[in-house]
């Protein structure tokens, strides 16, 4: 992850949603990171703009991320199965290449990691596309909760299984096993 040499204003506000408070934050090129919960005083924003940028300021800024807000409302609410906002990825060539792929899996599908891993041409890489999935910077816009074990189970997921589990749920006509934490069709 190379940082930018230049200050960059980052952007931040919170939303609430079906699955609790969301932190969002953007730099003038897009989205750049989305949380779950309140980030009191954004310190864990910080801790991430820290490891991206040399330089930042940072504004607390509701009105700038409205289009974000006002996409990702549309999604919990089912009137949107695509997102179509402008993203700025910082990470490594191999994590931007996963984090592509899987904004190609169709809303309502699921793909398995070894799946993703065969897809970027690296079948041999299915803990490094797993790595790749949990540094994921924008959960749900780059669904990587649409991306479960081989075996059909969920594995982990940054906002945690229930809300892994509630997002499959929203898009799809499956839920989940409680018992056995797999993806099953209804």
């Amino acid at each position: 992850m190379e940082p930018s040499r230049k200050t960059k204003t980052v952007v931040w506000s919170e939303m609430e949603s079906s699955i609790g408070i969301l932190t969002l934050a953007a730099t003038a090129n897009g989205l750049c990171r989305l949380s779950f919960g309140k980030d009191e005083e954004a310190m864990e924003l910080k801790t991430f703009l820290n490891k991206v940028f040399r330089s930042y300021q940072l504004e607390k800024n509701g009105q700038a991320l409205l289009p974000y807000v006002n996409q990702l409302q549309e999604y919990f609410s089912k009137k949107r199965t695509q997102f179509d906002l402008p993203l700025d990825l910082y990470g490594t060539p191999f994590q931007k290449k996963v984090w592509n792929q899987l904004r190609n899996i169709p809303f309502g599908e699921i793909r398995t990691y070894k799946e993703i891993a065969q897809t970027i041409g690296m079948p041999k890489a299915v803990r490094a596309v797993g790595g790749a999935n949990n540094r994921n910077p924008i959960p749900i816009i780059i669904p990587c909760h649409r991306v479960i074990g081989s075996n059909g189970s969920l594995v982990g997921y940054a906002g945690g299984i229930a809300i892994k589990e509630y997002l499959l749920t929203l898009e799809t006509k499956q839920s989940v096993d409680k018992g056995l934490g797999r993806v099953k069709t209804i």
